[in-house]
């Protein structure tokens, strides 16, 4: 066969392969093929942190319930307040404290003394600050510049009885466990937990603690999806290293896809003589796709293995984090009840030009940082080979070049992708 007639079929360093997915296509089928969970339960609000609310939550009184101070100092009746210009005297006849209030009607001329958050005794409008009055003995004097009806919380401000406060797909953050309590809720309706089990591929892949043979590497991957998972709050099945025979990898198939709801794995998913990750998921369950135009990371499998989803990460480090960062996540998100799985992004000046060939949608690693000037920029972190875990580890936020783009300038806006944002 002569040089002129080989025809290769592209591979994960072409930019350009006609028969890759767009990622907006390769999502939009993953999602299609999602249905969250049902599966309910009622955890104590303390617990639950980080899970999916199940079912709207409304309101049972207003938050808050009475009317109370805003500060320390003294409640008066907007009457002595708008008496012309001034000194005002007032007699203080008691005092309001939080959880003990002042029972008696406060007249004209008189005045309580109370403390944030303690109700606002009958007969009073506004609180004047402690620090704007000079007190001697039961008297008081202060300037007549206090706002009329000032520094006083109302019944329903935060939210009124019977509104819906938290929605169901919501995901539950310290805030909303505080709105909880303010409720007085002691338990909350929450999806349960996700079940994930993940593994790695791989002959030359060892564990933390066996020696390295020449040719060997130790398994990042488990660790980098390890500590994902986790912030994610899954429940993980660590299924270890698998070597690369089929028999291997096809009895992992069957016990992830029998302990969990989604299994994860890492390498075998490319064109090489050992990756069987394709192959046998083909075998065993069904393919939907396995190569989207996006770098890193197109060789992406996903499928199905008896009722658990299958995602196949390419075996490159960096293209490990991007994958499940981009794909794995937010299916993750919307398999556990989430209703909002967007990732946050911005638009930001870029510091120095990035070159970029056209033909798959990139996620470079890159620093959000604010400059001299107080202006946010990005910046890349230098070398962007999938195989470089360190940039990770530099790196902040993804910058997001569009599969068109032919390179970017420095000072030109770019999108980008805070990692803060994508938990």
């Amino acid at each position: 066969m002569s040089a002129e007639s080989i025809n290769p079929d592209p591979d994960c360093a072409d930019d350009f392969d006609p028969n890759s997915m767009p990622v907006e296509a390769a999502f939009a089928r993953i999602k299609a093929a999602l249905t969250p969970l049902n599966h309910v339960e009622s955890v104590a609000v303390r617990g639950a942190l980080g899970r999916v609310l199940a079912a709207d939550v409304r309101a049972p009184f207003d938050v808050p319930p009475h009317r109370n101070s805003g500060r320390d100092g003294y409640a008066v009746s907007d009457t002595d307040l708008a008496v012309g210009e001034g000194i005002a005297t007032l007699i203080v006849v008691g005092t309001s404290w939080a959880g003990k209030p002042f029972t008696d009607t406060v007249k004209p001329g008189s005045t309580v003394r109370i403390m944030t958050g303690a109700s606002m005794p009958d007969g009073t409008d506004s609180v004047v600050m402690q620090e704007h009055v000079k007190r001697d003995g039961d008297t008081i004097r202060f300037e007549r510049t206090a706002p009329i009806s000032g520094n006083v919380r109302y019944p329903g401000e935060d939210f009124c009885a019977g509104v819906i406060v938290l929605r169901s797909g919501k995901l539950l953050r310290p805030a909303d466990l505080g709105v909880l309590a303010s409720m007085g809720l002691a338990e909350v309706r929450v999806f349960r937990k996700l079940r994930v089990a993940f593994f790695s591929t791989g002959d030359e892949l060892r564990t933390i603690g066996e020696p390295l043979a020449p040719g060997d590497i130790y398994d990042s991957n488990r660790y980098t999806l390890h500590g994902m998972l986790r912030r994610l709050g899954v429940e993980m099945v660590d299924l270890g290293v698998i070597p690369d025979s089929r028999d291997a990898v096809r009895k992992a198939f069957h016990d992830a896809a029998d302990e969990a709801d989604v299994v994860v794995s890492t390498g075998g998913v490319s064109v090489g003589d050992a990756d069987y990750i394709t192959e046998l998921l083909a075998e065993l369950g069904t393919v939907d796709f396995w190569k989207i135009a996006m770098k890193p990371g197109r060789p992406l499998t996903f499928g199905q293995i008896k009722k658990a989803h299958f995602f196949g990460l390419p075996g490159n480090p960096v293209s490990v984090m991007v994958t499940f960062y981009q794909f794995v996540q937010p299916a993750l998100r919307r398999l556990r009840g989430e209703t909002d799985i967007s990732p946050t992004r911005v638009r930001v000046p870029l510091s120095t030009a990035i070159k970029k060939q056209p033909g798959r949608l990139e996620f470079q690693r890159g620093i959000l940082e604010v400059d001299t000037t107080g202006t946010l920029r990005a910046s890349s972190t230098g070398t962007q080979g999938s195989h470089v875990l360190n940039s990770m580890s530099q790196a902040n936020c993804f910058i997001v070049l569009p599969l068109e783009c032919a390179g970017v300038a420095a000072g030109e806006l770019v999108e980008v992708e805070p990692f803060d944002g994508l938990v």
